[in-house]
């Protein structure tokens, strides 16, 4: 956590700064309530630990300019001079909690993880709020045809059980948002949702990412960390892409699969948590373990319950209502007045094969309004290969092949992005909006590496 100590007695702030960065804390120290901001203004604070009584403008002026100035970081006021009037002024007037000196050094931790155990439920609250105002969004989960409603009501049905769910489908088919379906249909949906990419994350962070570290465990471990399996203890955990997770990694997740269990880096002692674990992959996990780069026994753990998301062009009839939803978001984000797509466009949207599904008729949509000089989306403001799906992307344009046509794209899209790049596969990949595992994949399947 980030805290800020405000004191004018240079050895107070010496100690306080000794106590709290022995605890792995970031600190910094300012003499007076103008350093204070000064440092404030550089870089916003977790928690300010601020003196009542200091020259110029006391503690009290400083809080209360503060929090006018918009400053939410919890503050805690320290006083030499401390009665109950000054502690109820001070909190009042915004503070969270209130110490009198002298104090002791236990006095000072207890009081300030108090405020860090308030903050992280003020942070969850927050993140519940976002999640649920996303899910209301008109551009969330949209559309009616029989394939997504197949999808839906299995997601409400296994919601209310705690069993683990495997979510698949291709990249941009909306794994995630489902899966933030599912928690907040379930008991679990107060508490938190932590979602994180096993693909996105190098595999020597990956195992503290998840499981948390104790301090010295390695170099740079200054402190000891939660891992998201501790943050998203009594609610649900997003493995996205679980397909990309390493071999050594998969026998350490499926142990706390049966057993409940963490064990942080460089502990011996595991740790109890209670989390519903949501499993999505873009892969054929089935063909994965067939080939031994996926354990069969994690496999029939996160299986239980499968929710297959169909891809946009099994469901096209859905199309002209996502389309005009993400309208109508996007006025509203972007402060334009667009009224909808010219027919000719809409046809354009209907015939393209979307291999990047729902998130590229996102980014299509979201460009052609920017573009957009009139009322409607035109043909003219969609990019070329929507337009013109068989110009550059398909070898054949009588060719009807779904698998054919999409495979052609995918490739022509990469390497377009590679041009574009010189050859770099990091950026071509985020380019791609592809993990830079998944691109490594493409380029060796469609032969198009080194």
């Amino acid at each position: 956590m980030n805290i800020l100590i405000v004191d004018d007695e240079l050895g107070l702030r010496h100690t306080l700064s000794l106590i709290l960065d022995g605890e792995g804390h970031s600190v910094r120290a300012a003499a007076d309530a103008a350093a204070a901001t000064a440092l404030l203004r550089d870089a916003p604070a977790d928690l300010i630990l601020c003196d009542v009584r200091m020259p110029g403008t006391d503690g009290l002026a400083f809080l209360d300019a503060y929090r006018e100035s918009g400053g939410a970081a919890l503050v805690i006021m320290m006083s030499a001079y401390g009665d109950d009037d000054a502690a109820l002024a001070a909190i009042k007037r915004g503070a969270y909690d209130f110490i009198s000196k002298p104090f002791r050094a236990d006095q000072v931790l207890l009081v300030v993880n108090k405020a860090i155990e308030r903050e992280g439920l003020r942070r969850e609250l927050r993140q519940l709020h976002e999640e649920l105002a996303q899910l209301r969004e008109p551009g969330g989960i949209v559309g009616r045809s029989p394939a997504l409603r197949q999808a839906l009501d299995l997601a409400a049905k296994v919601a209310r059980h705690p069993s683990t769910v495997l979510i698949t489908g291709e990249s941009g088919t909306g794994k995630e948002l489902f899966a933030r379906l599912v928690h907040h249909g379930s008991p679990r949906a107060a508490l938190p949702f932590v979602a994180v990419d096993c693909a996105a994350i190098p595999e020597s962070l990956l195992e503290s990412e998840l499981f948390g570290h104790a301090r010295g465990a390695f170099t740079g471990a200054a402190a000891e960390r939660r891992g998201l399996f501790e943050e998203a203890d009594g609610g649900t955990l997003l493995l996205d892409e679980i397909g990309e997770l390493p071999v050594p990694l998969q026998v350490k997740l499926l142990r706390v699969l049966q057993e409940s269990e963490i064990r942080r880096v460089g502990e011996s002692v595991p740790r109890r948590v209670d989390v519903r674990v949501i499993a999505a992959t873009s892969r054929d996990l089935d063909a994965e373990v067939a080939a031994g780069r996926f354990r069969a026994d994690l496999f029939y753990r996160v299986n239980v319950v499968r929710l297959h998301l169909p891809p946009l062009r099994e469901r096209r009839e859905d199309i002209p209502e996502l389309a005009l939803a993400m309208v109508r978001r996007f006025n509203e984000r972007l402060g334009l007045r667009v009224r909808g797509v010219a027919p000719a466009a809409m046809r354009c949207l209907m015939e393209y094969p979307w291999p990047g599904n729902v998130r590229e008729l996102e980014n299509v949509i979201e460009r052609a309004m920017v573009l957009a000089d009139t009322e409607e989306i035109g043909a003219g403001q969609l990019p070329p290969e929507v337009v013109s799906p068989s110009s550059g992307a398909h070898p054949d344009a009588d060719d009807l092949s779904v698998k054919r046509r999409t495979e052609a794209l995918e490739k022509a899209l990469i390497r377009r992005a590679l041009e574009q790049t010189g050859g770099n596969r990091t950026r071509a990949a985020k380019l791609l909006e592809l993990s830079h595992r998944t691109l490594l994949y493409k380029l060796r399947e469609y032969g198009l590496g080194d």
